[in-house]
């Protein structure tokens, strides 16, 4: 699995660990930025992980900033993207399971490193079940195109 992860300032302390795990999980990965502490606006790197994916490029997609909310609203704009935002395993997991979650963000301020570590590993790790989840995340797809 090839992978995309982009943060903003408040996410790119985050970001750095992440790319140190995803290293030790064996996950080919790209960083589209940023590249420092520095302030930026969010909706850019929100925006560059989301095409990626809707692209096909990659796989998956990480979103790191503040709350998460911000990331996840801006990829959301981009055709064909499921992006979740998640604060622990659970929410991580059925993201994947239920919605088809295709990007994740995950806030860097709201949560410790220790668990968007857990967060980052159950969504890597968990597949879309399909079945009743599929009829629903095509009338997510539905909704999508008719506007």
């Amino acid at each position: 699995m090839k992978i995309v992860i982009g943060a903003d300032h408040a996410g790119f302390e985050d970001k750095e660990k992440i790319k140190r795990q995803l290293d030790e999980m064996g996950v080919e990965y790209e960083d589209v930025g940023t590249n420092s502490a520095e302030s930026v606006d969010y909706p850019v790197y929100a925006q560059k992980v989301a095409e990626k994916v809707a692209s096909g490029e990659v796989e998956r997609g990480i979103l790191v900033c503040g709350s998460g909310n911000g990331m996840q609203i801006a990829a959301n704009k981009v055709h064909g993207i499921r992006a979740a935002l998640a604060w622990n395993e659970e929410t991580a997991r059925l993201a994947r399971q239920h919605n088809d979650a295709n990007v994740l963000s995950v806030p860097a301020r709201m949560i410790s490193f220790e668990e968007v570590s857990k967060v980052i590993k159950s969504f890597l790790e968990a597949d879309f079940e399909g079945g009743r989840h599929a009829r629903r995340v095509d009338e997510i797809s539905d909704l999508e195109k008719a506007q």
